[in-house]
């Protein structure tokens, strides 16, 4: 009975002196991490300045979210009351504004490749005699697709002046006899149009959001990226880990990167969610404890993506080339900028592999759509989902790696 005793006690003394290393580990990779993070320019600017300054620089260029006075040029061929009414028209619309007039359509090109007018507005000849004869009456509207803001403008006021002067035009040929009865005759359905999510009409508040949370994630994989080849150029062999007892262990690895992180992201999660569209005034309805629930998986399958697929970085330099061109891609497969309808069956399947797809779905409802938790449900599940999936791979990338590690140590033995 003695001897079983003093076994039980030799037993709870190796867990207790297992949990105590295991705790250790932990403490120690997390502080050497977070003190890379600050001792590393590189990562210094990826993971503190970047985010900081670049929410900024980019709220600023989009905080005129809709351009007025875009200026086109008039080639007027028809010369006629109509054309001058149509002109007056467009001219005293908030997004155009008349001025050039050109005596052909080549003229009006030579402006618009010399960025002087964004766009071209044709009269034909026939214009008016046309719509004399009761004949359907065209005109050209040619816009400077380059600026999707500019191009937007010229084309709905346009459209906007001839959907109006058509109104006026049928109303004589309408047979009425009152007011009333020419209005119901031209526009028998009268509708309002209403921005429901984006009450300004502007790219700011219809992608910025997206944007914001697509930050974090970046500067995430390019952070971790860049430590991780840090470590490489430092560390003999050219290995991934260190040949150290405090990094014996995957589990502990990844836990105290995974803290170092989450520490400094949970700061610029706030800042970029929180303070940043209020700098600016674009539109959001999220509270910080809705944003606290929803950052916590994000940033920690961010976090743990980017340790997964840290493994492939051999050099500094080579995550620039893995990460930096995927920005604009990420952004198109979370549905913001480009309807899912639109995505093909096997890229949507891709983008469930990426967490910054939900990560922005649920964001721009709870910030924009004025969602509760109950709305994002599959979005929430799938950050968690995606954090538990990338934990276990990271815990076997790094495990294979510290293996690689003390296999040179074992062959000299």
């Amino acid at each position: 009975m003695f001897i079983c005793h003093k076994a039980m006690n030799k037993t709870d003394n190796n867990i207790i002196e297992k949990c105590t290393s295991f705790i250790t580990d932990i403490i120690y990779v997390w502080w050497v991490e977070l003190k890379n993070i600050f001792k590393d320019e590189g990562a210094l600017i990826f993971m503190v300045v970047v985010p900081l300054a670049y929410p900024l620089l980019y709220s600023w260029i989009y905080n005129n979210e809709v351009v007025r006075d875009v200026p086109v040029a008039i080639v007027d061929m028809s010369h006629s009351t109509k054309s001058r009414e149509f002109i007056q028209k467009l001219d005293a619309t908030p997004d155009v504004k008349t001025t050039y007039f050109c005596n052909n359509i080549q003229e009006a090109k030579d402006l618009v490749g010399k960025q002087v007018v964004h766009g071209v507005i044709y009269f034909p000849e026939d214009f008016e005699r046309a719509i004399g004869r009761g004949e359907q009456s065209h005109i050209g509207c040619y816009c400077d697709m380059s600026l999707m803001l500019t191009y937007k403008a010229i084309y709905q006021a346009t459209q906007s002046v001839s959907l109006d002067m058509n109104t006026e035009i049928q109303k004589p040929k309408s047979f009425s006899f009152t007011s009333r009865d020419e209005e119901i005759n031209t526009k028998p359905l009268e509708f309002d149009e209403v921005n429901i999510f984006n009450t300004t009409g502007g790219y700011g508040n219809a992608l910025l959001p997206g944007v914001l949370v697509l930050i974090l994630q970046q500067t995430l994989l390019l952070g971790i990226g860049l430590l991780a080849g840090t470590a490489r150029e430092k560390n003999p062999g050219n290995h991934l880990v260190p040949n150290s007892p405090h990094y014996s262990s995957a589990i502990p690895i990844i836990t105290g990167k995974g803290l170092s992180y989450l520490m400094v992201y949970a700061v610029m999660a706030a800042y970029i969610c929180l303070c940043v569209p209020r700098f600016f005034h674009f539109t959001t309805l999220i509270n910080k404890w809705d944003l606290l629930i929803i950052m916590v998986p994000y940033l920690l399958a961010a976090i743990f993506f980017g340790l997964m697929l840290s493994c492939t970085i051999r050099y500094r330099e080579n995550v620039m080339l893995l990460v930096v061109f995927t920005s604009v891609p990420f952004l198109f497969l979370a549905g913001v900028s480009w309807p899912l309808s639109n995505i093909p069956g096997i890229w949507q399947g891709i983008s469930w592999l990426i967490p910054s797809t939900f990560g922005i779905r649920a964001f721009l409802k709870l910030s924009s759509m004025g969602a509760d938790m109950s709305d994002i449900q599959t979005e929430y599940l799938a950050l968690w989902l995606q954090t538990g999936i990338y934990f276990i791979a990271s815990c076997l990338v790094y495990h294979h790696h510290i293996q690689r590690t003390k296999q040179p140590c074992e062959d000299e033995q």
